[in-house]
């Protein structure tokens, strides 16, 4: 004690025996040395140490998060110009086909009444006039007639496809919306499948992706479509990835290749609760091991060679899911089952909690 405070002091201890003639032991001499300013300096010294790692911790921590939003924010302004773009893109696109859509059932009529304009003459005139003969085998007119209606009816179903096309960019072009709307998430899924009709529909070294849509009866849910459409997308597009590389890797070996299962896109809605909705995007791709759907979710991460990938697609969606819509994003997958993509949301803002899996 000092002047009534406790003092801790810390002392090395040396001793050293001391023999008689005969070897005994006959006493010892101890030092003592006070090392208590050492001790406290090493204390000083560990505790700055703990100190300046939890100081780069945070260093380490807040410049992940800075790049994270950094990205976040430059994806969201390319979604955003995306929008615009895309927009744009679908107005100046819909005012022609529109028109010619139009113009194609008058065309339509105009072909049946000259085609029976012809039936009447043909049924009038017994003898054709000379002068017309090498025109008509020229122009082969029983072909013409028979093809002329298919062309006609084949241009209605291009510029319907066409409008298809141009409605889905339109619902995609909702990614520059900040609004929270209440919406049809059928229509949200349609579109990105619509835009990707081309990659669906494979080439030379990837199958064509069968597209499996098994909806539910879902009530309009209030949400950012945008971001939503994002989502979507996004998940799709790593679908398809998996597929076609599952595919392409077995291009040398196509006996193995055969006994695959047809690419497969499994698209799930329901309503799970009163208050929340299910939507699972499925393909029947390799599996995705343990170790990698631990860290699926984290920016950054990615298992795509460099330069195609930049691990911020599953980290933007999760963050649209689970921390602007109050939802769950869920990885789930199995050896021989594929990979499944679960999303969770509420169809009201502040609704109860997610239903368990």
């Amino acid at each position: 004690l000092f002047n009534g405070v406790a003092r801790v002091r810390w002392l090395q201890v040396r001793a050293t025996p001391l023999k008689s003639s005969d070897q005994h032991i006959a006493g010892a001499v101890v030092v003592l040395r006070d090392i208590t300013a050492r001790k406290r300096y090493e204390a000083d010294l560990q505790n700055s140490r703990n100190c300046f790692k939890a100081q780069a911790d945070q260093l380490t921590t807040a410049l992940a998060d800075l790049q994270a939003a950094q990205s976040r924010l430059v994806q969201s302004e390319k979604m955003s110009s995306l929008g615009q773009l895309v927009a744009g893109v679908a107005h100046e696109i819909n005012n022609p086909v529109n028109f010619i859509h139009g113009n194609l059932v008058h065309v339509d009529a105009y072909v049946q009444d000259l085609l029976g304009l012809m039936d009447a003459y043909q049924q009038h005139l017994v003898e054709t006039p000379p002068a017309l003969d090498a025109y008509l085998d020229a122009v082969d007119l029983p072909f013409m007639r028979e093809d002329l209606p298919k062309l006609v009816a084949s241009m209605r179903i291009g510029t319907e496809r066409i409008r298809e096309i141009v409605v889905s960019l339109r619902n995609f072009s909702r990614l520059d919306e900040a609004v929270m709307k209440t919406v049809d998430l059928h229509e949200g899924l349609d579109s990105p499948l619509t835009i990707l009709g081309n990659r669906l529909r494979g080439s030379d070294r990837e199958s064509t992706v069968q597209v499996v849509k098994d909806y539910g009866t879902l009530p309009p849910v209030e949400c950012y479509p945008g971001q939503l459409n994002q989502v979507f997308m996004h998940l799709f597009n790593n679908a398809l990835d998996a597929l076609g590389e599952q595919r392409r890797s077995l291009i040398s070996h196509p006996s193995a290749a055969d006994l695959l299962a047809p690419p497969t896109l499994t698209i799930r809605t329901e309503a799970t609760c009163q208050d929340w909705v299910r939507i699972e995007i499925a393909n029947n791709g390799p599996a995705i091991p343990d170790a990698v759907q631990r860290r699926i979710f984290d920016p950054f991460f990615t298992t795509k060679p460099v330069g195609q990938g930049k691990g911020m697609g599953l980290a933007i969606s999760y963050q649209t899911v689970v921390e602007q819509h109050g939802g769950s994003l869920k990885c789930i997958s199995y050896p021989g089952d594929g990979v499944a993509f679960r999303i969770d949301v509420p169809i009201k803002q502040m609704a109860c909690a997610p239903v368990a899996a």
